[in-house]
C-alpha cells in the first residue's frame, strides 16, 4: 500500500498544478460566454392585454402591444413601467423612460445588448386601443339555448318572454327588459386588464327580473337565479381578460359570474342546426344543467333542468 501511494504522488502534484492555472468559472464571470439580448417582458402605463415577443432573427425583433387611447391625449410620451431583460443585458431605455408612438408607424426602437456587446434592435409596435365594452346599454332580449338531447331535436333557442307561463307573473324576465346598464372603465391591472364599475338600472317598472319557475303540471315551482343572474342589480364591479376573452362581473357580496362580451353582428353555431345571432351586442354565458330525458322537448326541460347557453341582448345608446 505504502509503494502504491507514492507513485500516485506525482499525479496529484500535476493535478494541483492545472487547477491552480485554470479557472473553470472564468468564462462564466468574465461574461465571455453571455451573447443573449433580449426583451423577455415590456410593460407600458395605459397597456391592454399581453405584449407579443417575437425574436426576428440575431440582429432584430418585433414587439405588438395595445395601448388605451381613452386614457390619454397623444402617443408621444408613453411610459415605461418595467422592462425585463435576458441575464445580463443592457438597453438604450429604461423603467420610466417615454417612448414616442406619434408616426405614422406607431412605432419606436429598443436596443439591447449582451455582454458581448452584440446588440438586437426591437421595433415595438403600439396598437391604440379603446374598450368596446365602455357604454350606456338598454336590454333588449334574453333568450336561452337548452335541452336535453339536442341532437334528437330536444334543443331550442328561445327567448325568456315567449314563454311567460313558465315565469312568475310578475317580476319575471320581461321585467328586466326595461333596464339600462351603464359600464364605465376605471382602470388597467399589471397584466393589461381592464376593469371598472357598471350600474343596473331597474328602469321605468322599478324591477329586476326574479326567475323562477311557477309550478305547473307535475312540474314544481324552481328558483333559477343561480343559472340567470349573471349582472348585479344595482351596482358592481366588472373585470375584463384579454387573454381568455372574459368578462367577470362582481356583485356586492363578493359573488362573481363570467361570460363573455359578443360585438355583432355575428351568427353563432351550436350544433344539431341551432344557432344564435347577436344583432348589436350581447353578454354570453356558459350554464351547466343536467340532463332530464323525462322531460325531454318541454319548456321545462330548456329553461331550468337542461339550460346550456344564455345571452343577454344589448342595444348601446350611448
Amino acid at each position: 500500500m505504502k509503494k502504491f501511494n507514492l507513485k500516485l504522488l506525482p499525479l496529484v502534484a500535476i493535478l494541483l498544478q492545472v487547477s491552480c492555472a485554470i479557472n473553470p468559472f472564468d468564462e462564466f464571470e468574465s461574461g465571455n460566454w453571455n451573447n443573449e439580448r433580449s426583451i423577455l417582458t415590456l410593460k407600458f402605463e395605459n397597456q391592454v392585454g399581453k405584449e407579443t415577443i417575437t425574436r426576428v432573427d440575431d440582429r432584430s425583433g418585433i414587439i405588438h402591444l395595445g395601448i388605451n387611447t381613452g386614457a390619454m391625449a397623444e402617443m408621444s410620451n408613453i411610459k415605461i413601467i418595467s422592462l425585463v431583460l435576458s441575464y445580463g443585458a443592457e438597453a438604450d431605455v429604461k423603467t420610466g423612460d417615454a417612448l414616442d408612438f406619434e408616426n405614422e408607424s406607431s412605432s419606436a426602437k429598443i436596443k439591447v445588448t449582451s455582454p458581448t456587446g452584440k446588440m438586437r434592435e426591437y421595433t415595438v409596435i403600439a396598437e391604440a386601443f379603446e374598450e368596446t365594452i365602455i357604454g350606456t346599454y338598454k336590454l333588449n332580449n334574453l333568450v336561452v339555448f337548452g335541452g336535453t338531447g339536442p341532437e334528437y331535436g330536444g334543443g331550442g333557442v328561445l327567448p325568456m318572454t315567449e314563454k311567460p307561463w313558465v315565469w312568475l307573473p310578475s317580476g319575471g324576465p320581461a321585467a328586466e327588459l326595461d333596464n339600462t346598464l351603464t359600464i364605465e372603465l376605471e382602470g388597467f391591472t399589471e397584466e393589461g386588464n381592464s376593469f371598472g364599475t357598471l350600474v343596473n338600472d331597474a328602469g321605468a317598472d322599478g324591477l329586476f327580473a326574479d326567475f323562477q319557475q311557477v309550478a305547473f303540471g307535475s312540474y314544481p315551482a324552481t328558483d333559477v337565479n343561480n343559472f340567470y343572474r349573471k349582472i348585479p342589480t344595482g351596482t358592481g364591479k366588472w373585470s375584463r381578460n384579454y387573454a381568455t376573452g372574459m368578462v367577470t362581473f362582481t356583485f356586492a357580496d363578493g359573488t362573481t359570474s363570467t361570460g363573455r362580451f359578443v360585438e355583432g353582428p355575428v351568427t353563432e353555431s351550436l350544433g344539431n342546426d341551432y344557432s344564435k345571432t347577436v344583432d348589436n351586442y350581447a353578454f354570453s354565458f356558459n350554464l351547466n344543467g343536467t340532463d332530464d330525458w323525462n322531460s325531454i322537448y318541454s319548456d321545462y326541460d330548456k329553461f331550468i333542468k337542461r339550460p346550456r347557453r344564455f345571452w343577454i341582448d344589448l342595444e348601446k345608446v350611448e
